[in-house]
């Protein structure tokens, strides 16, 4: 059995870190000491705007993008066009896209994809909300930006059959995004392009 060699406060912070995805145990030590040596300099001010984000952060009721006003930033643009609403799974990929700067449009976070070995159906994820947001009117375009993976397609052949009748045009990417790919590893001229080149599902 190891022993410990910093008292708990510091054990805690290592064992949060490792949480964060892309941080194991042995980066997440590796950053708390770095952390804890610029003690002034970092570790007070990155608690305090943690606090702060704690306390301000929200999920917009229109979207699902995370901001710290609701309705988000995106949403209360005026200089989108609102008719078109880009459809990703996750706040990940609605950032991705923004980095991009390919399109000016709205957004709609699902909050994941369908997967029923997950156990993961439709009422697990914001995709009423994206009915009843077509089914209001004014959204000519509803471009499906998921993965291209199996749950992905699934996810975007659900939403379509969902949609059916109403009248508003339904695209996808372009397959200039790799299949098995995750847009928020993509870099912004591969999903420039894939926008660029969409097609009608």
């Amino acid at each position: 059995m190891a022993k410990r060699v910093t008292g708990p406060e510091i054990e805690k912070l290592i064992q949060l870190l490792a949480k964060v995805p892309g941080l194991g145990p042995r980066s997440a030590r590796r950053a708390a000491l770095h952390l804890v040596k610029k003690k002034e300099q970092l570790l007070g001010p990155l608690a305090d705007a943690m606090g702060e984000a704690h306390r301000k952060v929200r999920i917009c009721s229109c979207c699902g993008n995370v901001d710290t006003i609701d309705p988000c930033t995106v949403c209360t643009d005026e200089r989108r066009d609102q008719s078109v609403i880009i459809v990703v799974e996750d706040v990940a990929d609605l950032w991705a896209l923004e980095r991009a700067g390919a399109m000016n449009a709205a957004y709609h976070v699902l909050g994941g994809t369908l997967s029923p070995l997950d156990g993961i159906g439709p009422d697990d994820l914001n995709i009423k909300g994206l009915v009843d947001r077509v089914a209001k009117g004014g959204v000519r375009e509803l471009i499906i930006a998921v993965n291209a993976t199996v749950e992905g397609q699934t996810t975007a052949h659900y939403i379509t059959d969902q949609l059916e009748g109403m009248d508003v045009k339904i695209t996808r990417l372009a397959h200039g995004v790799p299949v098995g790919g995750e847009l928020d590893y993509l870099d912004e001229g591969t999903l420039t392009a894939a926008l660029r080149a969409r097609t009608t599902i």
